[in-house]
Protein backbone atom coordinates (compact mmCIF):
# COMPACT_ATOMS: atom_id res chain seq x y z
CA UNK A 1 0.00 0.00 0.00
CA UNK A 2 1.56 3.74 -0.85
CA UNK A 3 0.42 6.90 -0.08
CA UNK A 4 1.70 10.25 -0.55
CA UNK A 5 3.75 12.29 1.76
CA UNK A 6 5.13 15.50 2.17
CA UNK A 7 7.76 16.12 4.90
CA UNK A 8 7.11 19.95 4.04
CA UNK A 9 4.13 19.38 5.75
CA UNK A 10 5.38 18.80 9.29
CA UNK A 11 8.40 20.81 8.91
CA UNK A 12 8.53 23.93 11.60
CA UNK A 13 6.23 26.61 10.51
CA UNK A 14 8.64 28.82 11.81
CA UNK A 15 11.61 28.12 9.74
CA UNK A 16 9.54 27.83 6.02
CA UNK A 17 11.65 30.63 5.41
CA UNK A 18 15.24 29.20 6.18
CA UNK A 19 17.39 28.96 3.42
CA UNK A 20 19.80 26.29 3.82
CA UNK A 21 23.74 26.76 3.99
CA UNK A 22 24.93 26.43 0.43
CA UNK A 23 28.24 27.11 -0.92
CA UNK A 24 29.54 26.73 -4.70
CA UNK A 25 31.21 24.20 -6.11
CA UNK A 26 34.86 24.90 -6.34
CA UNK A 27 36.50 21.57 -9.18
CA UNK A 28 36.42 24.14 -11.87
CA UNK A 29 38.36 26.94 -9.87
CA UNK A 30 42.21 27.66 -10.08
CA UNK A 31 42.29 30.06 -7.19
CA UNK A 32 40.00 29.79 -4.09
CA UNK A 33 39.79 32.89 -2.50
CA UNK A 34 35.63 32.74 -0.96
CA UNK A 35 35.92 31.20 2.29
CA UNK A 36 38.95 32.68 4.54
CA UNK A 37 40.36 29.41 5.00
CA UNK A 38 44.68 29.12 4.87
CA UNK A 39 46.06 28.91 1.87
CA UNK A 40 48.69 26.20 3.45
CA UNK A 41 48.77 23.06 3.36
CA UNK A 42 49.88 21.32 6.63
CA UNK A 43 53.60 21.85 7.32
CA UNK A 44 55.55 18.89 7.39
CA UNK A 45 56.39 18.31 11.19
CA UNK A 46 52.26 18.44 11.43
CA UNK A 47 51.82 15.82 8.55
CA UNK A 48 54.68 13.75 10.14
CA UNK A 49 53.44 13.87 13.48
CA UNK A 50 50.02 12.89 12.58
CA UNK A 51 51.33 9.97 10.50
CA UNK A 52 53.39 8.58 13.31
CA UNK A 53 50.50 8.65 15.78
CA UNK A 54 48.51 6.68 12.82
CA UNK A 55 50.68 3.60 13.09
CA UNK A 56 49.76 3.22 16.84
CA UNK A 57 46.01 4.60 16.63
CA UNK A 58 42.76 2.14 15.75
CA UNK A 59 39.29 3.89 14.92
CA UNK A 60 37.02 1.18 15.30
CA UNK A 61 36.41 2.30 18.78
CA UNK A 62 34.50 5.79 19.72
CA UNK A 63 36.47 8.94 20.53
CA UNK A 64 37.04 10.00 23.70
CA UNK A 65 33.62 12.38 24.15
CA UNK A 66 35.31 15.25 26.38
CA UNK A 67 38.39 15.15 23.96
CA UNK A 68 40.44 15.00 27.22
CA UNK A 69 43.75 14.82 25.51
CA UNK A 70 43.43 17.58 23.09
CA UNK A 71 41.69 19.63 26.17
CA UNK A 72 45.02 19.45 28.58
CA UNK A 73 47.16 20.77 25.34
CA UNK A 74 44.29 23.54 24.60
CA UNK A 75 45.01 24.41 28.50
CA UNK A 76 48.51 24.71 28.14
CA UNK A 77 48.36 26.55 24.76
CA UNK A 78 45.50 29.25 26.15
CA UNK A 79 46.28 29.09 29.78
CA UNK A 80 42.62 28.75 30.44
CA UNK A 81 42.01 25.18 32.86
CA UNK A 82 41.08 22.59 31.65
CA UNK A 83 37.22 22.82 32.66
CA UNK A 84 36.86 25.78 31.66
CA UNK A 85 37.60 24.25 27.74
CA UNK A 86 34.99 22.71 25.33
CA UNK A 87 36.07 20.74 21.94
CA UNK A 88 33.67 20.90 19.02
CA UNK A 89 32.63 19.80 15.38
CA UNK A 90 34.03 23.14 14.34
CA UNK A 91 32.57 26.58 15.88
CA UNK A 92 29.40 26.14 14.29
CA UNK A 93 28.46 23.08 16.36
CA UNK A 94 29.59 24.96 19.76
CA UNK A 95 27.48 28.01 18.71
CA UNK A 96 24.55 25.95 18.55
CA UNK A 97 25.30 24.21 21.68
CA UNK A 98 25.19 27.09 23.29
CA UNK A 99 21.68 28.45 22.28
CA UNK A 100 20.50 24.95 22.96
CA UNK A 101 21.48 25.06 26.42
CA UNK A 102 20.79 28.71 26.98
CA UNK A 103 18.91 30.66 23.89
CA UNK A 104 15.58 28.49 23.78
CA UNK A 105 12.61 30.60 24.17
CA UNK A 106 14.78 33.73 24.88
CA UNK A 107 16.56 36.53 22.98
CA UNK A 108 20.00 36.35 21.25
CA UNK A 109 21.49 39.55 20.38
CA UNK A 110 23.37 39.78 17.10
CA UNK A 111 25.36 42.76 15.45
CA UNK A 112 24.98 42.45 11.44
CA UNK A 113 26.82 42.16 9.08
CA UNK A 114 28.62 39.22 10.92
CA UNK A 115 28.70 36.04 10.55
CA UNK A 116 25.29 34.89 9.37
CA UNK A 117 25.43 31.43 11.46
CA UNK A 118 24.53 33.33 14.82
CA UNK A 119 21.02 34.19 13.60
CA UNK A 120 20.51 30.95 11.52
CA UNK A 121 21.55 28.64 14.81
CA UNK A 122 18.95 30.86 16.73
CA UNK A 123 16.32 30.16 15.20
CA UNK A 124 17.08 26.81 14.90
CA UNK A 125 17.18 26.84 18.41
CA UNK A 126 14.01 28.45 19.07
CA UNK A 127 15.48 31.47 20.27
CA UNK A 128 14.21 35.31 18.94
CA UNK A 129 17.62 37.17 16.83
CA UNK A 130 17.97 40.60 17.61
CA UNK A 131 20.17 42.90 15.30
CA UNK A 132 22.18 45.83 16.68
CA UNK A 133 23.75 46.88 13.20
CA UNK A 134 26.93 48.32 13.31
CA UNK A 135 27.80 51.98 12.34
CA UNK A 136 29.07 53.40 9.71
CA UNK A 137 31.37 52.66 7.05
CA UNK A 138 33.73 51.69 9.64
CA UNK A 139 31.28 49.22 10.82
CA UNK A 140 32.26 49.77 14.61
CA UNK A 141 29.88 48.14 16.65
CA UNK A 142 27.25 50.14 18.60
CA UNK A 143 28.42 49.26 22.09
CA UNK A 144 25.33 51.73 23.58
CA UNK A 145 22.72 49.76 21.44
CA UNK A 146 24.44 46.45 22.27
CA UNK A 147 24.08 46.95 26.25
CA UNK A 148 20.65 48.28 25.82
CA UNK A 149 19.91 44.98 23.94
CA UNK A 150 21.62 43.05 26.12
CA UNK A 151 20.14 44.30 29.12
CA UNK A 152 16.70 43.04 28.23
CA UNK A 153 15.17 40.46 30.55
CA UNK A 154 14.87 37.78 28.06
CA UNK A 155 17.86 38.31 26.68
CA UNK A 156 20.18 35.38 27.17
CA UNK A 157 23.28 35.08 24.40
CA UNK A 158 25.04 38.02 23.29
CA UNK A 159 27.12 37.26 20.06
CA UNK A 160 30.35 39.66 19.12
CA UNK A 161 32.95 38.44 16.23
CA UNK A 162 36.05 40.09 16.72
CA UNK A 163 37.50 40.51 14.31
CA UNK A 164 34.28 40.19 12.90
CA UNK A 165 33.58 38.57 9.84
CA UNK A 166 33.11 39.97 7.21
CA UNK A 167 34.33 43.66 8.03
CA UNK A 168 37.47 42.63 9.42
CA UNK A 169 37.46 45.16 12.18
CA UNK A 170 38.20 44.09 15.53
CA UNK A 171 36.51 45.29 19.15
CA UNK A 172 38.86 46.42 21.58
CA UNK A 173 38.77 45.43 25.49
CA UNK A 174 37.30 48.35 26.42
CA UNK A 175 34.22 47.94 24.44
CA UNK A 176 34.27 44.35 25.59
CA UNK A 177 34.35 44.99 29.05
CA UNK A 178 31.62 47.98 28.54
CA UNK A 179 28.85 45.09 27.31
CA UNK A 180 29.98 42.27 30.10
CA UNK A 181 29.44 44.33 33.30
CA UNK A 182 26.12 45.61 31.79
CA UNK A 183 24.15 42.65 31.15
CA UNK A 184 23.29 39.14 33.04
CA UNK A 185 23.07 37.60 29.47
CA UNK A 186 26.33 35.43 28.21
CA UNK A 187 28.40 37.33 26.10
CA UNK A 188 30.63 35.09 23.28
CA UNK A 189 33.22 36.61 21.89
CA UNK A 190 34.17 34.51 18.62
CA UNK A 191 37.78 35.08 17.87
CA UNK A 192 37.89 33.00 14.67
CA UNK A 193 40.63 35.18 13.41
CA UNK A 194 42.27 36.49 16.57
CA UNK A 195 45.35 34.64 15.58
CA UNK A 196 45.51 37.32 13.07
CA UNK A 197 44.46 40.62 14.63
CA UNK A 198 43.06 42.40 17.83
CA UNK A 199 43.03 41.95 21.30
CA UNK A 200 41.81 38.76 22.63
CA UNK A 201 39.04 38.44 25.15
CA UNK A 202 40.90 35.99 27.43
CA UNK A 203 42.16 38.47 29.92
CA UNK A 204 38.88 39.34 30.96
CA UNK A 205 37.76 36.27 31.81
CA UNK A 206 39.15 35.70 35.15
CA UNK A 207 36.68 38.97 36.10
CA UNK A 208 33.50 38.34 33.78
CA UNK A 209 31.77 34.61 34.84
CA UNK A 210 28.98 35.07 31.52
CA UNK A 211 32.21 35.43 29.07
CA UNK A 212 32.29 33.11 26.54
CA UNK A 213 35.70 32.89 23.85
CA UNK A 214 35.04 31.12 20.97
CA UNK A 215 38.33 29.54 18.95
CA UNK A 216 38.87 28.09 15.63
CA UNK A 217 41.57 25.76 14.12
CA UNK A 218 40.23 26.35 10.50
CA UNK A 219 41.46 29.70 9.81
CA UNK A 220 45.10 30.14 11.39
CA UNK A 221 45.79 26.10 11.64
CA UNK A 222 44.47 25.49 8.10
CA UNK A 223 42.22 22.57 9.23
CA UNK A 224 39.15 23.60 7.74
CA UNK A 225 38.75 20.01 6.69
CA UNK A 226 38.88 18.42 10.27
CA UNK A 227 35.97 20.60 11.99
CA UNK A 228 37.98 21.27 15.40
CA UNK A 229 36.82 24.21 16.95
CA UNK A 230 36.90 25.11 20.71
CA UNK A 231 35.01 27.69 23.36
CA UNK A 232 36.91 28.73 27.03
CA UNK A 233 34.48 30.02 29.57
CA UNK A 234 34.46 29.66 33.09
CA UNK A 235 33.71 25.55 34.23
CA UNK A 236 29.77 26.39 35.58
CA UNK A 237 29.23 27.52 31.93
CA UNK A 238 30.80 24.33 30.47
CA UNK A 239 29.34 22.10 32.64
CA UNK A 240 25.96 22.99 31.57
CA UNK A 241 27.04 22.69 28.20
CA UNK A 242 27.98 18.86 28.86
CA UNK A 243 24.62 18.70 29.36
CA UNK A 244 23.17 19.06 26.03
CA UNK A 245 25.91 18.60 23.71
CA UNK A 246 26.29 15.17 21.45
CA UNK A 247 28.01 12.60 23.05
CA UNK A 248 30.75 11.78 20.31
CA UNK A 249 30.82 15.09 18.85
CA UNK A 250 34.63 15.31 17.65
CA UNK A 251 35.64 12.49 15.34
CA UNK A 252 39.31 10.51 16.58
CA UNK A 253 41.24 11.70 13.48
CA UNK A 254 40.26 15.52 13.88
CA UNK A 255 41.42 15.33 17.74
CA UNK A 256 44.97 13.82 16.70
CA UNK A 257 45.42 16.09 13.88
CA UNK A 258 44.09 18.80 16.10
CA UNK A 259 46.83 18.06 19.28
CA UNK A 260 49.50 17.39 16.54
CA UNK A 261 49.14 21.31 15.22
CA UNK A 262 49.23 22.16 18.61
CA UNK A 263 52.54 20.66 19.18
CA UNK A 264 54.47 22.62 16.03
CA UNK A 265 52.42 25.99 17.19
CA UNK A 266 55.76 27.56 16.05
CA UNK A 267 55.72 26.15 12.63
CA UNK A 268 51.90 27.85 12.11
CA UNK A 269 53.27 31.48 13.76
CA UNK A 270 55.31 31.56 10.50
CA UNK A 271 52.69 30.92 8.23
CA UNK A 272 50.15 33.75 10.17
CA UNK A 273 53.25 36.34 9.82
CA UNK A 274 53.36 35.46 6.35
CA UNK A 275 49.75 35.86 6.19
CA UNK A 276 49.71 38.78 7.17
CA UNK A 277 52.34 40.09 5.08
CA UNK A 278 50.26 39.22 2.18
CA UNK A 279 47.35 40.82 3.66
CA UNK A 280 48.63 44.22 3.91
CA UNK A 281 50.37 44.50 0.65
CA UNK A 282 47.00 43.14 -1.10
CA UNK A 283 45.49 46.20 1.12
CA UNK A 284 47.33 48.63 -0.40
CA UNK A 285 47.36 47.25 -3.88
CA UNK A 286 43.19 47.51 -3.61
CA UNK A 287 43.76 51.07 -2.73
CA UNK A 288 45.59 51.70 -5.45
CA UNK A 289 42.51 50.94 -7.43
CA UNK A 290 40.56 53.43 -9.22
CA UNK A 291 37.17 53.82 -7.72
CA UNK A 292 38.10 50.90 -4.82
CA UNK A 293 37.45 51.07 -1.68
CA UNK A 294 39.10 48.32 0.49
CA UNK A 295 38.95 48.03 4.27
CA UNK A 296 41.19 47.59 6.62
CA UNK A 297 41.38 44.30 8.47
CA UNK A 298 42.81 42.38 11.20
CA UNK A 299 41.59 39.29 9.87
CA UNK A 300 42.87 36.81 7.06
CA UNK A 301 40.30 38.27 4.32
CA UNK A 302 39.63 42.24 3.32
CA UNK A 303 36.32 43.39 2.56
CA UNK A 304 35.77 45.95 -0.44
CA UNK A 305 33.63 47.30 -3.39
CA UNK A 306 34.28 48.36 -6.91
CA UNK A 307 32.85 51.15 -8.85
CA UNK A 308 30.85 48.19 -11.06
CA UNK A 309 28.07 45.88 -9.98
CA UNK A 310 29.30 43.41 -7.70
CA UNK A 311 27.49 40.91 -9.52
CA UNK A 312 30.02 41.86 -12.68
CA UNK A 313 33.09 41.61 -10.69
CA UNK A 314 32.35 38.45 -9.47
CA UNK A 315 31.17 36.94 -12.43
CA UNK A 316 34.32 37.76 -14.18
CA UNK A 317 36.36 36.51 -11.81
CA UNK A 318 34.50 33.06 -11.47
CA UNK A 319 35.27 33.49 -15.35
CA UNK A 320 38.75 33.36 -15.09
CA UNK A 321 39.03 30.79 -12.49
CA UNK A 322 39.38 33.06 -9.14
CA UNK A 323 35.93 32.47 -6.93
CA UNK A 324 35.90 34.77 -4.34
CA UNK A 325 32.65 35.53 -1.80
CA UNK A 326 29.62 38.21 -3.22
CA UNK A 327 28.09 39.40 -0.33
CA UNK A 328 24.95 40.74 0.37
CA UNK A 329 21.58 41.90 2.46
CA UNK A 330 21.76 45.31 4.80
CA UNK A 331 24.88 46.94 5.41
CA UNK A 332 26.86 45.21 2.82
CA UNK A 333 25.30 45.80 -0.81
CA UNK A 334 27.89 46.29 -3.49
CA UNK A 335 30.47 44.18 -1.36
CA UNK A 336 32.62 41.90 -2.15
CA UNK A 337 34.99 39.95 0.33
CA UNK A 338 38.51 38.06 -0.64
CA UNK A 339 40.85 36.03 1.44
CA UNK A 340 43.96 36.29 1.63
CA UNK A 341 45.56 34.19 -0.87
CA UNK A 342 49.41 32.95 -1.35
CA UNK A 343 51.23 35.54 -3.61
CA UNK A 344 50.71 34.38 -6.43
CA UNK A 345 47.03 33.83 -6.10
CA UNK A 346 46.78 37.54 -5.02
CA UNK A 347 48.67 38.62 -7.65
CA UNK A 348 46.50 36.46 -10.26
CA UNK A 349 43.47 37.65 -8.27
CA UNK A 350 44.32 41.56 -8.87
CA UNK A 351 45.32 41.13 -12.45
CA UNK A 352 41.97 39.88 -13.00
CA UNK A 353 40.29 42.51 -10.80
CA UNK A 354 42.04 45.14 -12.73
CA UNK A 355 40.83 43.24 -15.79
CA UNK A 356 37.56 44.09 -14.83
CA UNK A 357 37.21 47.64 -14.01
CA UNK A 358 38.86 48.48 -17.28
CA UNK A 359 36.39 46.31 -19.61
CA UNK A 360 33.06 46.90 -17.42
CA UNK A 361 33.59 43.52 -15.97
CA UNK A 362 32.49 41.89 -19.27
CA UNK A 363 34.22 38.55 -18.82
CA UNK A 364 36.67 37.18 -21.32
Amino acid sequence: MSFSFDPGALFRRDLQDLVPYEVQGTADFTVKLDANESPFGLPAAVREEICRELTVRSFNRYPDPLARELVADLSRHTGVPAEGILAGNGSDELILTLLLAFGTGGKAVITPPTFPMYEVHARIAGAKPVAVPRQGESFALDVDGVIAAAGQPETRLVFICSPNNPTGNATSLAELEAVLKSCRALVVVDEAYQEFGGETALPLLGRYPNLVVLRTFSKAFGLAGLRVGYLLARPEVVRQLKRVKQPYNLNAFSQLAARAALKHWEEYRRLIAAIKEEREELYRELCLLPGVKAHPSEANFILFRTPLPAEEVHRHLLANGILIRRLGGPGLEGYLRVTVGKRDENRLFLEKLREALQTGGCAR
